[in-house]
């Protein structure tokens, strides 16, 4: 008989099987990782001469046309004096451990799995199962034993494939339909744009070869079709598996999702996924997770597996809102269901944290799948400060010292522990005053043990029957809470663990609070490390450059492969301009009349134009003046925190009829800079005021400093690229076609200077300098 072929792991066979009950609170998985791998090493090393640990197994199980390929390691394989043997599984809990505790069905179903395959592999007549647990902290530990037959052992087995197969069958049929989709697909348009064939066949070359592409492609040659495509073709031809579209906005997701669903409507069978964060999934607006509060919560592993073949049934393109109606349909949290369904996916497209932050990773995602996974990282240049806010920790004093009189009476264990943090930053206070400018930079050797035995009391009473107590009115309201502050702790230590030379520690006195910061100055090793267990990483953006600096921040390895793909657009469709005026901060006064007389200019045609700021300061400034002096020109501004609709509504104004001219006032780096696509009349020019450097302030400061001491040109790699990355991506929302063209204005003198000039696309640099 012929057999199609399904491998997985035991974990995941028993979890789908055996998994059961409600979801449980968040902060659970907190520490259980490196809790847990603590308990497996600590309860190991206990073994005597002959125990073996961590062994790897695997075995075949045929049912119904299907050839189940399970393997897992188990965590003890034991042998007594007698010469029996004990396959013994080890879990970490936060719970007390009951006496009459009889142990999880889902574990005991993985140490049977592995006492099934030790009694095949040995032509055992039976063995010994023992499930030992150990609460976190190590204080309390219980074995549990059970003998078992080889015969009861064949019968779970098989039973428990059987419970596995409809799923299994769904995924096997799924597959053979992708695949003929897949090498049936074409490119889908009529012809590439100049420099798209290149492109795409770069990076199915990168996926073939399993190495990572740094391309720049430029704004308007169709980046998410040139990475998707040959990504796919790869996959249909088995050199990947799965793929995950990576990005920072919403509005590339939804470009992403977009081109799927074209290549879908021509014949691709597959299956895609839209992951969205977690405040806009769920579906109460309180955004109470807990039992009290959410019916969505409660029995969710009794019902997620039906959900998830109904879905995965009748579903190619899961959006957001495909989610939430089989969410609804079955009555499971729409943001745990979502992950549980990307797992079972071909394609996701999600922000860039569940791959390269480690607080939220999919850390379900099997080493052996991403072997085989590609990663497509949409606007790259956005990874570099996302990685240091994602490798970075900070904590602050107000929270721990509103913790500790909250439980001074009803947990002293709890406020002891937080008012041994609280007497730290006391002492860094002191020390950040006698430092003269309220500025400390000692690694804080004390600091973990005392957030540790913190960690472990604030779990233990966030675990407790009873609600966390209510701090009394009026004395929480510098803190964050129990639970929020148990998370900041949480990442400060898994911060701790990574803290290297690449690393400051910081600490700041501001309104009265002590801010501590381990601040990431070069995220680059960390990326490298959280990317390279991929097949093949795609970084593009239409600002790489310079790509060397990109290369650096990204972690590129030597073997990787650069592309610099040139814009299939003409000089003449661009009419650029330098305006050649001072934006330095000291010098903005006096640039308001040049700016406002140059927007007056530039919006003389009628049409619909953009200009940018480096803040919104500076940006009121000069709407408040070219309002006054030019009442005439129909405006908008950018405001501080617009909700979708009003982006959208903002976005909507620039209509290709537009009867009269429109001027958009937009801040440089925010929402309208970047992935905005407002293609031929829509938008007829744009203004750029200013080079784009961050403010100056203290982390940028440090990371110049660091940046020169590693020889490298600190400026350069603080301020000056950075910006002129905003620059870039304001200038490119105006040519998105061949068809496009319009102006631009670069209202700043250091465009003509070096190295800013430099850092222009060559299109650019033929401009007329305004007098």
């Amino acid at each position: 008989m012929q057999y199609a072929v399904f491998s997985l792991s035991v974990r995941t066979l028993v979890e789908y099987v055996f998994s059961s009950g409600s979801l449980e609170p968040g902060f659970r998985s907190g520490a259980a990782m490196a809790e847990g791998t603590r308990i497996h090493q600590h309860i190991q090393k206990q073994y005597k001469e002959g125990d073996r640990k961590e062994v790897y197994l695997k075995t075949e199980i045929p049912h119904e046309g299907l050839l189940f390929v399970i393997d897992g390691r188990c965590d003890g394989l034991l042998t007594g004096e007698n010469g029996a043997i004990t396959v013994e599984e080890i879990k970490s809990t936060a719970e007390l451990l009951e006496p009459d505790f009889a142990g999880r069905d889902v574990h005991w179903a993985q140490a049977l799995m592995y006492a099934y395959m030790i009694c095949l592999e040995q032509e055992l007549s039976g063995i010994e199962v023992k499930l030992t647990y150990v609460r976190r902290g190590g204080e309390e530990q219980q074995s549990l034993y059970r003998n078992v037959t080889r015969e009861e052992l064949v019968a779970f087995a098989a039973d428990t494939v059987a419970k596995y197969a409809p799923y299994a069958e769904l995924m096997v049929r799924h597959g053979n339909k992708k695949d003929i989709s897949i090498r049936q697909l074409s490119f889908p348009f009529p012809a590439y744009r100049e420099g798209q064939r290149h492109f795409a066949a770069a990076v199915y070359k990168s996926v073939s070869e399993g190495v990572n592409l740094f391309a720049q492609a430029p704004t308007g040659i169709g980046k998410t079709m040139s990475t998707l495509f040959p990504a796919l073709k790869a996959l249909g031809e088995g050199k990947a598996a799965g793929l995950f579209y990576l990005t920072a906005k919403t509005v590339n997701r939804l470009a992403a999702q977009a081109a799927i669903a074209m290549l879908v409507d021509q014949g691709l069978h597959l299956h895609a996924i839209t992951l969205t964060a977690k405040d806009k999934a769920c579906f109460r607006e309180e955004g109470l997770c807990s039992k009290e509060f959410c019916p969505y919560r409660e029995g969710y592993y009794d019902r997620i597996n039906t959900a998830l073949l109904d879905m995965l049934e009748h579903e190619t393109l899961m959006t957001q809102e495909v989610i939430a109606s089989y969410a609804r349909k079955h009555e499971v949290c729409p943001f745990e269901f979502s992950l549980d369904a990307a797992y079972a996916c071909d394609a996701v497209i999600c922000d860039y944290n569940y791959i390269y932050d480690p607080r939220i990773s999919l850390k379900r995602l099997p080493e052996e799948r991403k072997k085989k996974t590609v990663l497509l990282v949409d606007e790259a240049h956005n990874l570099v400060d996302r990685g240091r806010e994602m490798y970075s920790a900070s904590l602050s004093k107000a929270p721990f010292l509103a913790l500790q009189r909250q439980y001074k009476s009803g947990n002293k264990a709890l406020s002891t522990a937080a008012k041994a943090v609280n007497a730290f930053f006391i002492a860094l206070r002191k020390s950040c005053s006698e430092a003269g400018e309220g500025e400390w930079s000692t690694y804080p050797e004390e600091l973990p043990a005392l957030l540790e035995t913190f960690a472990l009391e604030a779990e233990a009473e966030l675990l407790s029957p009873s609600p966390p107590l209510m701090a009394p009115p009026g004395e929480d309201e510098d803190g964050d809470g129990l639970l929020d502050t148990y998370y900041a702790v949480q990442g400060m230590l898994r911060t701790f663990k990574t803290y290297d030379e690449r690393y400051i520690t910081y600490a700041e006195v501001q309104r009265g609070d002590v801010y501590l910061k381990l601040f990431n100055l070069d995220p680059s090793y960390l990326l490298q490390q959280m990317g390279k267990s991929f097949r093949s990483q795609i970084l593009f953006s239409a600002t790489l450059s310079p790509l060397s600096y990109y290369r650096d921040m990204l972690g590129a390895r030597e073997e990787d492969y650069s592309l610099m793909v040139p814009s299939p657009f003409h000089k003449e469709q661009w009419q650029v301009s330098v305006l050649p005026v001072s934006t330095r901060y000291r010098d903005r006064e006096d640039s308001l009349f040049p700016l406002c007389d140059a927007l007056k200019g530039m919006t003389a045609r009628k049409g619909n134009y953009l200009v940018f700021f480096p803040s919104y300061a500076y940006l009121q400034n000069i709407y408040a003046l070219f309002a006054e002096k030019y009442p005439e020109v129909p405006t908008l501004v950018q405001s501080t925190g617009m909700s979708e609709p009003d982006r959208e509504s903002f976005l909507a104004a620039f209509r290709p009829d537009n009867p009269q001219t429109l001027l958009g006032f937009a801040v440089l780096g925010g929402i309208f800079s970047e992935g905005v696509d407002l293609p031929g009349d829509r938008l007829n020019g744009v203004m750029v005021v200013g080079v784009g450097l961050p403010q100056v302030g203290l982390e940028r400061n440090l990371l110049r400093a660091y940046f020169q001491s590693q020889g490298k040109n600190g400026f350069d790699y603080a301020y000056v690229y950075p910006g002129m990355c905003k620059v870039l991506q304001a200038g490119g929302r105006l040519i998105r076609s061949e068809s496009d063209n319009g102006t631009i204005i670069l209202a700043d003198d250091r465009f003509l200077q070096h190295p800013y000039r430099a850092l222009l696309p060559e299109e650019w640099r033929d401009y007329l300098v305004i007098t």
